[in-house]
């Protein structure tokens, strides 16, 4: 997918772009996929918000994904390629033989027409899903498991994809998208080649109309609040935040505070972390 600049005609549109959706399929989404998505804005089930900056947003159903694409070797053919409104990625609707469809991440490169299949004798090729043992050293993959039969967990995102490493004593070494090295089973099961729209990452969002479209509200910088309501808040014009670091609104440590477990039990499955120089 490429890139679409929108003509400047106020100062909304200027510099804003969006991903070209020419090749997306013009019908409509499989309705028997689709599930209803509650909007929580951000709220526990007491209804207190724990994720700010969330609220508002185009109404939008879920598309159920295909994650574990348990049904092997039985050959699938690619119906249509959509859009999604709850990921950057594109996916990909799949026939099969039977008649039954899922919705699958659309690899890079793949079209309509395409035949897929998964299972351990499937070919080396993207949108076919196999063992991590079954796939050649050096290719590059994405939704693969973390624990076999759970579905896929790394590399869903738009343009991403893990590279396989090594094989060894019953596990396989990935290169994450984020640069970390970790052993995953060699019984969980990987999509071969790249998430596709990787242009996504290059869109310009160009207006804050079009981010409340997207359920993200306004952000109020702490510096700018008052001391009641914010540690870095009060003062005389612009101040330092006059602490060590910044911080929450509750005083917790921000920007760079590690919040990983500190005895995780995957601990031991990391060969090298992604921040390791």
């Amino acid at each position: 997918m490429s890139i679409r600049v929108v003509k400047s005609v106020t100062n909304g549109t200027r510099n804003m772009s969006y991903t070209d959706y020419s090749g997306l399929s013009k019908k409509g989404p499989e309705r028997s996929l689709l599930a209803p998505l509650n909007k929580k804005s951000g709220r526990n089930s007491y209804g207190r918000i724990t994720v700010r900056h969330r609220g508002g947003g185009n109404r939008k159903k879920y598309r159920i994904i295909d994650f574990k694409r348990d049904k092997f070797d039985m050959k699938a053919e690619v119906v249509s390629i959509e859009y999604d409104p709850n990921r950057s990625a594109h996916i990909a609707l799949l026939q099969y033989e039977d008649g039954e469809k899922r919705y699958i991440l659309a690899p890079e490169g793949i079209k309509v027409g395409d035949v897929v299949e998964a299972g351990p004798s499937a070919d080396i090729k993207p949108g076919n899903a196999l063992p991590l043992v079954n796939i050649p050293t050096g290719t590059m993959v994405h939704n693969v498991e973390l624990y076999p039969g759970r579905g896929g967990q790394l590399a869903r995102a738009a343009g991403n994809a893990a590279q396989l490493m090594a094989k060894e004593g019953g596990y396989v070494l990935l290169r994450l998208p984020s640069s970390e090295l970790r052993k995953v089973s060699e019984l969980c099961m990987a999509t071969v080649g790249t998430v596709g729209n990787g242009d996504h990452e290059n869109v310009k969002i160009g207006k804050a109309g079009r981010t409340r479209h997207l359920g993200i509200r306004p952000t109020v910088r702490g510096s700018v609040m008052n001391p009641n309501d914010h540690p870095h808040g009060g003062g005389e014009g612009k101040s330092p935040i006059g602490r060590p670091g910044p911080v929450t609104p509750w005083g917790k440590p921000a920007l760079g505070y590690k919040t990983r477990a500190k005895k995780n039990r995957s601990d031991k499955l990391i060969v090298k972390r992604r921040n390791d120089r």
